[in-house]
């Protein structure tokens, strides 16, 4: 039972990873740190949809943030979630 209660969480991680737009954002924070305006920047999208997409990966463990004055960056929590996005990229090249 404790096996299938791992599988559980496994698949919601993999699901919230599931999103062209969480990607993006998790591959503009492997280079560094990053706040909400940097990236509604960086990827075209507005300020609400990036915030809701950091807080699903905030919440998931997948990134954290870090109060800087008035200011909120965000940064990787676990940058090992970097490997799964390599695993799938080879994955992709194999199948090409």
């Amino acid at each position: 039972m404790a096996r299938k209660d791992g599988y559980r969480k496994q698949a919601r991680i993999l699901r919230i990873l599931a999103n062209e737009s969480r990607l993006a954002i998790v591959d503009l924070l492997r280079e560094k740190e990053r706040n909400v305006s940097e990236i509604v920047d960086r990827l075209g999208l507005d300020q609400s949809t990036v915030s809701k997409h950091l807080a699903m990966l905030r919440n998931a463990g997948l990134v954290e943030d870090k109060r800087s004055g008035n200011r909120v960056v965000y940064a990787l929590a676990l940058p090992c979630v970097l490997e799964v996005c390599s695993c799938v990229d080879r994955v992709l090249d194999e199948r090409s």
